[in-house]
């Protein structure tokens, strides 16, 4: 398991943005070119590595947590939710503010109801600001997480509970370098 992702990191373009090194990937921006085998080794991992049990919803963030959440959702028969950057207006929806390392935004939560027990996955976890938003939003509505699974760890960021990841990594001006994974 996660051959390919590890496998796609050893040609990940790096892009300076100030002092911080940012890496492009598949899974987190959607380019280079998103490889049915890695969306299938990302999915058949998070399948092994999540508690699915009893649970009737995965939550996902918009833009880059869609792909993972559609191939694991299939592969699941699980139906999911995309935390979404534009407001709806529908009966429940919960607005979030959201501060991340390097950006501010509004962030809004739909289809979550009392007594649903649901998997957040997202593709990265680095600064933390994302899920630190979403898991009060996310218990207000009444749901219970019963699991938390980011694809790439950057930064061991602290969010105040446990959460999984497939791969931790380090980026540097010489690449991406993984430094643990779950398999």
């Amino acid at each position: 398991m996660l051959e390919q992702l590890r496998k796609s990191f050893q040609s990940c373009p790096i892009v300076k943005r100030g002092e911080y090194n940012y890496f492009i990937h598949p899974i987190t921006d959607g380019v280079p070119l998103v490889e049915p085998a890695l969306l299938r080794d990302v999915a058949c991992s998070l399948f092994k590595a999540l508690d699915l049990a009893d649970v009737n919803k995965i939550v996902v963030t918009e833009a880059m947590g869609i792909h993972i959440g559609t191939v694991l959702s299939l592969m699941t028969d699980i139906p999911y939710t995309i935390v979404r950057k534009r407001e709806y207006k529908l009966p429940g929806e919960v607005t979030i503010g959201q501060t991340t390392g390097y950006s501010k935004g509004t962030l809004y939560l739909n289809s979550v109801f009392d007594g649903d027990r649901i998997a957040f996955i997202d593709d990265v976890i680095s600064t933390g600001g994302t899920i630190r938003a979403l898991l009060p939003a996310i218990e207000s509505t009444g749901a219970e997480i019963a699991d938390l699974c980011f694809v790439i760890n950057r930064g061991n960021p602290d969010i105040g509970r446990p959460y999984k990841s497939l791969v931790s990594i380090d980026v540097d001006s010489e690449g991406v370098h993984v430094l643990d994974s779950y398999f």
